[in-house]
């Protein structure tokens, strides 16, 4: 659609009392193609602003009773996104000034030349486009069924109505007999049982199935009638428990399809998730919230106010001089960058290091697209944000330290006396890292080269450029390196002990004493990606604790053919079950949950349980699809948004295209290089 096409569809409102001026501009652009409502007042201004919907306003601001200003105010009240064009017959700059604090779209003395007005209005339709996405406000077309189905980001009818469907489904279908085996098996203690696989089977007591389980620790009981008549509190039937199975697998497919097509806002979906648990029954309303506060949600928040600080400081031009000091152009980016950092994110937090590296990558772009007279390159950002989170991604297999999942299949291996050594994980795991790494670098190289508009790409430039705005290094900045670097000790000695979430609030109220981050820089931060964490994080307990994860894993391996079961076939199946939930879940959920399954397996089939148990830590790596997956999915989505437009320039879409090839080729290396290559030259 060209710009003629786009702009006579655009509905105008004329606000003038002078109705001579207002009937011969109304004629003008009637006959230009533009739908054109008219008013003589400023209060007749506000009640068609409120049922009409006008993308632009054409507001006098001398007017008696209500003036331009004053009608202006109100509109921004009613319809923040509204682009005014601000006429007067006395445009002194005061005026002008005056009509800019309360954000008018343009200023133009009246009369004014009806072709510079038409080129005002097609600048204002454009400027209506980022002032929606700044506002979230969906532009949903009701022209037919089709186009209101389809609708737009943050309202997607047709979408909610499958997802509905799909959630209904879900829960009539009838109950899978695994299931209820499943929640009906008691403990027995013995290596190899099928409820091993129970998140909280080490808490269970022996002889409790995870039905009794799960009934006491969320506080649900039936009555049921003694024969003598009184009412005795027992535990959920199976059936029961199985149908909240059911709708934790609900939620699942309805939060993973929402988030996916960006059906409804992403902090709404979040609220949704625990909407659905809390009324229908899977916890109670305080297990619930206990869901959603999660150490790992706090981490997401507290390094979403640190880098903010970091970048008000300038701090964060510092460290972009010392990282991307040698990404002098896209290839050098790609496939040196890349690989440095996925195998730095082996042994230290990869979540911190895509929250320091993010605002940087944002602050090159900002300054390219500006270097090179653009608006935007969305190829771009979309190039450097998924690079930098899918190379920190891959950096999980290296060594036991690079994340609580691959902790928690040392405590698996360890029930069976398989625990590796340090060096002994490094030793298998690590070769995949660089490899990997390339292998995303190249990707990312050949698929965006040709997309990306900034043609002198020189990243490094353009930081040293940054860092030269803003002199030598001020006392704030000294303060928050401090801080910085005390925030690092934390999480790399005493992580253990305070979490990921502890050092960062500790670190945020630092930053406050010290008068670097205030509270105001804090309300600024993308909350809704904090709501989506929680979320997912609340998503992942619900699955375990109903024993839903359980039944979901299970149901993987039971389709596998007999190939499959047993030796390097059997590492193969148990990375790609491993690498296909944890997109859905968090990879700590999904290692607890498929584990103790997968490990068995391999005891019983005659496969060694390392090889198994690690095959099965390393795809938990592969959370590339969505932004749910990891932490540093979440904090490249949260950057990932234009700070002068408030455009979101990655989108959940991005993730899914993109992460579902990069998952692709990481179960390719995986497979090819480490398990049919390195592994079988050592004799695995």
């Amino acid at each position: 659609m060209n710009d003629d096409e786009a702009t006579t569809e655009l509905k105008i409102l004329l606000v003038d009392d002078e109705g001579q001026f207002r009937a011969a501009l109304a004629q003008q652009l009637s006959v230009r193609g533009f739908r054109v409502l008219d008013v003589g007042s400023g209060e007749d201004a506000i009640k068609v602003v409120r049922h009409e919907n006008p993308e632009i306003v054409i507001l006098d601001q001398k007017m008696p009773g209500m003036d331009g200003l004053q009608t202006l105010k109100e509109l921004r009240r009613v319809r923040p996104e509204v682009q005014v064009i601000m006429l007067t017959g006395h445009g002194d700059m005061e005026s002008a000034r005056m009509s800019g604090q309360h954000d008018v779209s343009f200023y133009l003395e009246k009369p004014c030349a009806i072709d510079d007005l038409i080129s005002v209005i097609r600048v204002a339709a454009e400027e209506r486009i980022h002032a929606l996405a700044r506002h979230e406000i969906p532009q949903v077309k009701r022209t037919s069924l089709g186009p209101w189905l389809i609708g737009a980001h943050h309202a997607r009818p047709g979408v909610m109505i499958l997802g509905l469907i799909l959630f209904a489904a879900i829960l009539v279908a009838p109950t899978s007999t695994k299931l209820t085996d499943l929640l009906n098996s008691p403990k027995t203690g013995q290596l190899g049982e099928e409820v091993a696989g129970y998140a909280d089977y080490r808490a269970m007591d022996r002889g409790q199935t995870i039905c009794e389980y799960y009934s006491k620790k969320a506080g649900w009981t039936r009555d049921v009638k003694q024969a003598d008549g009184s009412l005795a509190k027992t535990p959920l039937t199976v059936d029961q428990v199985a149908w909240r199975a059911k709708v934790m697998v609900g939620v699942l497919v309805v939060a993973a399809l929402f988030w996916a097509t960006g059906a409804i806002p992403i902090g709404i979906t979040a609220l949704l998730v625990g909407t659905l648990m809390c009324f229908l029954g899977v916890l109670p309303p305080n297990l619930v919230a206990k869901a959603y506060a999660k150490d790992s949600v706090v981490f997401i928040f507290g390094v979403l106010a640190i880098a903010a600080a970091i970048s008000k400081t300038g701090l964060d031009r510092r460290i972009g001089m010392l990282l991307l000091g040698r990404s002098t152009s896209l290839p050098r980016f790609a496939f040196i960058f890349a690989p440095l950092l996925a195998m730095t994110a082996s042994f230290l937090s990869e979540h911190a290091l895509v929250a320091f590296l993010a605002p940087i990558l944002m602050l090159v772009y900002m300054a390219a697209i500006r270097s090179a007279g653009l608006k935007k390159d969305k190829a771009l950002v979309v190039m450097m944000l998924l690079l930098l989170t899918f190379s920190a991604n891959v950096g999980g297999p290296g060594s036991p330290a690079a994340g609580g999942r691959n902790a928690v299949m040392v405590g698996i291996l360890a029930d069976y006396g398989m625990a590796p050594s340090f060096g002994q994980w490094v030793k298998l795991g690590f070769p995949f890292v660089p490899v990997m790494a390339l292998v995303v670098a190249a990707y990312f190289f050949l698929v965006f080269r040709n997309k990306i508009q900034v043609q002198d790409l020189n990243i490094a430039a353009r930081v040293r450029e940054e860092s030269e705005k803003i002199g030598k290094m001020t006392p704030d900045e000294y303060k928050a390196a401090v801080v910085l670097v005390l925030l690092v000790v934390l999480w790399a000695g005493w992580s253990s002990r305070f979490g990921m979430g502890g050092p960062a609030l500790l670190c945020i109220v630092l930053l406050n004493v010290l008068g670097i981050l205030r509270w105001r820089d804090i309300n600024r931060i993308h909350w809704d990606v904090v709501a989506l964490y929680a979320a997912a994080t609340a998503m992942g307990y619900g699955l375990a604790t109903t024993g839903a994860a359980l039944w979901l894993a299970d149901s993987f391996v039971a389709v596998l053919p007999d190939v499959m079961t047993k030796g390097t076939g059997l590492c193969m199946s148990c990375s790609l079950i491993t690498g296909i939930l944890t997109n859905f879940m968090s990879d700590g959920a999904t290692v607890a949950a498929v584990g103790p399954i997968t490990v068995p397996m391999a005891t019983l089939s005659g496969t060694s349980p390392l090889m198994v148990g690690l095959a099965t830590a390393f795809a938990s790596s592969f959370a590339h699809m969505l932004i749910i997956g990891t932490p540093n999915n979440a904090i490249a989505y949260s950057m990932g948004r234009d700070p002068e437009t408030g455009e979101q320039l990655l989108t959940m879409k991005d993730f899914f295209v993109h992460g579902f090839m990069v998952l692709l080729l990481s179960f390719a290396v995986l497979w090819g290089w480490v398990f049919l290559g390195y592994w079988q030259w050592m004799g695995l």
